[in-house]
């Protein structure tokens, strides 16, 4: 026990000093997340910022010529694709695109959590917007998806920090036990300091401080929001913890948003069949 405190403590001091030097997103893909998230984003700057991206337009322009979005005829450049997608479609398909590529390490234990917390970020994001879309609380979808992407930031931002420190450090051991405890323990406090830092909105700040609290502020309806889809993907064992006893319409989340069986059940059906939620 003296152990693991050690480490977490040691661990804390570190994540201060590194916060600033330790990017966990390019600047880039950062510039563009910030225009996405504002109430109105700019359409003009949306469009210079994406097609900047090689890798990011390409994406954009195979989507907006899929069978799902094909018009009359295919659209050639990224502001055509914009139209077409329209703002929400393309937030919710820049913000996979982008943080999906953060979730990964050199090292092969980093790596393996990460790819579950990706599962658990992705899952959340889009109970969370469907639930935004199913209720009527004055939450865009948009924003609740970010939201519900973004929750578990801190935990990314650790186990970006461990991953540096066993890169540097060839005889550094970190049992997966261990690394659950520090995640845990740190995660809430670390990922609103990052969301604040990086200059994201500060409902995203309070939803990563706030999700896992056992009181919460049952008016902020994006937090309640998120706190559900949360608890959907935690008995659905999507990501790294599982609760198969959650009896969720029963909790204090479902029953503020009035969620139905119906509603519960799309949005569970859904997440059931996205290949990439599944281990």
């Amino acid at each position: 026990m003296t152990r693991n405190h050690t480490f977490i403590a040691t661990l804390q001091k570190y994540m201060e000093s590194e916060r600033f030097s330790l990017p966990v997103f390019n600047p880039v893909s950062l510039r563009i997340q910030q225009e996405l998230v504002k109430k109105e984003p700019n359409f003009r700057t949306v469009e210079k910022l994406i097609s900047g991206d090689q890798s990011l337009s390409g994406n954009i322009l195979k989507i907006a010529n899929s069978a799902l979005y094909r018009g009359m005829a295919p659209v050639a450049t990224v502001k055509s694709a914009l139209v077409r997608l329209g703002m929400t479609e393309v937030s919710r398909i820049v913000f996979v695109d982008v943080n999906k590529a953060m979730f990964n390490s050199r090292d092969a234990q980093i790596d393996a959590v990460m790819k579950q917390l990706w599962q658990h970020s992705l899952g959340a994001a889009f109970a969370a917007g469907m639930l935004s879309n199913h209720l009527d609380f004055g939450v865009m979808q948009h924003e609740a998806f970010s939201a519900g992407l973004f929750h578990d930031i801190g935990k990314l931002f650790i186990l970006k920090i461990i991953s540096e420190k066993k890169l540097r450090n060839k005889a550094l051991v970190v049992p997966d036990e261990l690394l659950l405890e520090a995640m845990d323990l740190l995660h809430t406090e670390q990922g609103c300091l990052l969301l604040r830092q990086i200059n994201m909105p500060e409902t995203f700040a309070i939803v990563a401080r706030d999700h896992d609290l056992p009181e919460f502020d049952p008016n902020n309806y994006v937090l309640v929001i998120v706190r559900m889809a949360n608890l959907i993907c935690r008995q659905m064992n999507i990501g790294l913890l599982h609760d198969p006893s959650l009896t969720l319409l029963r909790t204090p989340e479902a029953i503020k948003l009035r969620l139905t069986s119906s509603e519960l059940d799309s949005v569970q059906k859904f997440l059931a069949t996205t290949s990439s939620l599944l281990s």
